[in-house]
């Protein structure tokens, strides 16, 4: 589900990188991703995140994808040119990677599997195009922040199908994941950092 004027104006803003300077990091003290891997940044928004993870983990590519074709346009114009070349956008949906299976080292997502309608499948995608061992890097939020009274009429996100931390965590391990660490508040968000496991561990 594509951004609401409302929420471009959260993910748009500079406060918004401040908070996801902060998150990864915290996911890069993890130390599970060595310099030089193929990742993949579901819901890029205008470039941000992927600026701070060519940073961060010195990556060899960052595929950056989002369902709105405007936030790509606006990521092609955040991003200098040299980040450019390391930085392949395009615009997909999260329920329909275009990658091969285990083609990727690391997948992020900052808060976007909460906009998946079938969050589920979203994940089935991720564990499909992550190798074993592969790292996902997770960053959540529960309706009690974007369901509330208030907040539930300015923002837009889809009505049912939801998760909180049980489902989200009972989902995960489902898929093929294993917790490495986490930072959590149950009832509102969550950051975490999961490993793909392998067949001899499913």
């Amino acid at each position: 589900m594509k951004l609401n004027w409302a929420e471009r104006l959260v993910v748009n803003n500079p406060l918004r990188v401040i908070e996801q300077r902060f998150q990864i990091r915290r996911l890069r003290k993890a130390g599970v991703l060595e310099p030089g891997a193929r990742v993949l940044e579901i819901g890029c928004g205008r470039g941000a995140g992927a600026d701070l993870i060519l940073d961060a983990f010195q990556p060899e590519m960052v595929f950056a994808m989002d369902l709105d074709e405007r936030m790509i346009r606006k990521a092609r114009t955040y991003l200098s040119p040299a980040r450019r070349s390391r930085v392949a956008m395009y615009a997909g949906d999260a329920v329909d990677l275009p990658h091969r299976n285990g083609s990727m080292d690391a997948v992020f997502g900052f808060g976007v599997l909460h906009h998946i309608p079938d969050w589920q499948r979203g994940l089935a995608e991720v564990a499909r195009v992550l190798r074993p061992g592969g790292v996902y890097f997770l960053e959540e939020i529960y309706p009690f922040l974007y369901q509330n009274p208030v907040t539930k009429h300015i923002l837009l996100h889809p009505a049912g199908n939801r998760f909180r931390s049980a489902d989200l965590h009972q989902a995960l391990e489902e898929a093929g994941f294993s917790l490495i660490d986490s930072l959590e508040v149950k009832f509102a968000w969550v950051l975490a950092v999961l490993v793909k496991r392998g067949p001899a561990e499913a």
